[in-house]
């Protein structure tokens, strides 16, 4: 009889080989779909989903799906009838995720409400009309840390209105005299220093394509000036 090493022994061959014929499988699937999707395309990974017998196709953080032999390309979101969950919304997030933790704070406006325990990040351009409008939806959220990265993307002065903010007593108060009631801040001085090129380059490494976009202490990002009741919702998930 073979003793309870052996057989243990067998099982871990069978799960490496089973594991092994997998991942050679999305070589192959790899292989053969990357000089299908055009000239330049790079394809980061191939990986096989439970469901319908598709591949993931990972082109950066946009997802494709194809068949075993890469003879069709599925564009779209997959998502379960029965339960509504939408897999490809979940993995995207999931592909985006970042680690809160590794966020150079210190280059950031810095806002406490309540005790401040809620937090989260968010890259802002001081030019930015959905910007603002979330900023009054702000107003009414409670217990909160709200740490805003001056992110200049949408015009030529918005580096130096966020200079003028930076560089003001009170920044956070600065920032939302401008955001919300369009009061603008000092001239800065010649010699006062910002963060703005590091936290430029901050967002172009994180792939921030907008503003806002908000990050969450779980390391989820959500985009676009959101109302109250989904930014609330969102907040208490994540208890």
């Amino acid at each position: 009889m073979m003793n309870v090493k052996n057989i243990l022994a067998a099982l871990m061959m069978l799960v490496s080989a089973s594991v092994f014929a997998e991942t050679a499988q999305e070589t192959a699937v790899k292989k053969l779909v990357e000089p299908r999707l055009g000239e330049g395309v790079v394809v980061d990974s191939v990986t096989k989903t439970p469901y319908a017998g598709l591949f993931e196709v990972r082109i950066g953080s946009e997802i494709l799906y194809t068949d075993e032999k890469a003879k069709f390309l599925f564009v779209g979101s997959v998502i379960d009838s029965q339960t509504s969950v939408d897999y490809t919304k979940n993995r995207i997030a999931d592909l985006n995720k970042i680690k809160f933790s590794d966020l150079p704070l210190d280059a950031a406006v810095k806002m406490v409400k309540g005790n401040g325990k809620r937090v989260v990040a968010i890259f802002e351009d001081p030019n930015c009309g959905f910007c603002k409008k979330f900023r009054h939806t702000l107003q009414g959220v409670d217990n909160i840390t709200v740490y805003t990265f001056m992110y200049n993307i949408l015009a030529e002065d918005s580096a130096t209105k966020s200079k003028n903010v930076w560089c003001s007593a009170d920044k956070s108060k600065a920032w939302d005299d401008w955001m919300l009631n369009g009061k603008a801040a000092p001239v800065a001085a010649a010699s006062c220093n910002t963060p703005n090129d590091k936290v430029y380059e901050l967002g172009r490494k994180l792939n921030v394509s907008g503003t806002p976009t908000i990050f969450f202490a779980d390391g989820t990002r959500m985009p676009g000036a959101v109302d109250a009741k989904t930014f609330e919702a969102k907040l208490a998930s994540l208890k």
